[in-house]
């Protein structure tokens, strides 16, 4: 076995050896010496054991934007890390170098080993405002994610989760006590796209959502629109009203598809289709909607909610201008919402 395993948390014994790995919505059940579906976690011997605590196969330092987060420090850095896995296999994943590695405990997984005090005095080196768990599944780390989170916060520093919201009633509660904000990807709001392109479940993601936003962690969501999968106008109008939903000034990031991965036989997602959602969003009562990978289609600068005044002006990831009176509009007095408006 590598010498980077550590008991996991979110388990518990099952009949015949195995075991019940909680971490995620697909609550598997381990034989002895196999993995779980994320394949990180796995069965030693009756005890569910994870390889990836604290091994980084990414640290980089992004905008906030990036994340992409657009109403929370808005300007601010972001010091963004990953280690390898996913329990999701999404076909048009964009990082399935990492995300999809193959499980060997025998083996150590890629990256370099840091602990969480390190990964801290590192953001606070390069002032960066927060940490972002990103570019994989931050979910299957949430053991180290919430030791970071723990000392982060003792140093003023946020704790970020990009993620496929396939979390479990427990690990979402957990991660509640330290996340200050979250992307979270909305991929459909149709049961057979998640279970065909993702393997993955809808219902468990919108909990997700819903439990966090009431936690009052700052929740925006993401939804990549594939040509012939979900950019429907009926299926876009449900995304926008279920995060009208979870509430007006939720915001609502596009983004366009490229071919990648295993999804190869469909085209880029055309600047007309992002129009159409952005219009949708709008329409649906979403109070910020935003276009990513498509620089200036309809719109990466935040505007008000009551007047429509333009209150930070950005060009992609790149903050040029922010209007604001504190965290109010200086046209009608409106409060922007999110987390560090205004300084």
């Amino acid at each position: 076995m590598n010498s980077t395993q550590r008991e996991a948390g979110f388990w518990a014994p099952d009949r015949g050896g195995a075991v019940r790995c909680n971490l995620c919505a697909h609550n598997c059940r381990i034989k002895p010496g196999r993995p779980g579906i994320c394949g990180v976690r796995w069965n030693d011997a009756g005890t569910l054991k994870t390889g990836i605590h604290g091994r980084l196969v990414s640290a980089n330092v992004d905008p906030i934007e990036k994340k992409p987060l657009s109403h929370y420090h808005p300007g601010s850095q972001s010091l963004s890390v990953a280690t390898v896995g996913c329990n999701m296999r999404c076909l048009f994943c964009q990082n399935a170098s990492i995300s999809q590695w193959p499980f060997d405990p025998a083996q150590s997984p890629p990256g370099n080993q840091v602990e969480a005090a390190e990964l801290v005095e590192t953001a606070i080196r390069t002032r960066c405002r927060s940490i972002s768990f990103t570019y994989t599944e931050p979910t299957l780390g949430l053991e180290y994610a919430s030791e970071v989170g723990a000392i982060a916060a003792r140093q003023g520093i946020g704790s970020v989760f990009v993620t496929n919201g396939f979390l479990s009633s427990g690990s979402a509660a957990a991660a509640a006590t330290f996340l200050e904000a979250a992307n979270v990807d909305l991929k459909s709001m149709r049961e057979r796209t998640y279970r065909r392109v993702s393997r993955a479940r809808l219902a468990p993601v919108l909990r997700t959502l819903e439990d966090w936003v009431a936690a009052g962690i700052w929740v925006e969501v993401t939804t990549l629109v594939v040509p012939g999968l979900n950019d429907g106008s009926a299926e876009l109008r449900d995304i926008a009203r279920f995060i009208a939903g979870l509430g007006a000034n939720v915001p609502w990031h596009i983004s366009a598809f490229h071919p990648t991965y295993l999804m190869t036989d469909r085209p880029r997602t055309p600047v007309s289709t992002l129009r159409r959602a952005h219009e949708i969003g709008r329409e649906e009562g979403v109070n910020h909607v935003y276009v990513g990978n498509v620089w200036g289609a309809a719109g990466e600068s935040t505007f008000c909610a009551g007047c429509e005044r333009r209150l930070i002006h950005r060009h992609g990831y790149s903050l040029l201008d922010v209007d604001l009176d504190g965290d109010r509009c200086p046209g009608c007095g409106e409060v922007l919402a999110g987390v560090g408006i205004g300084g």
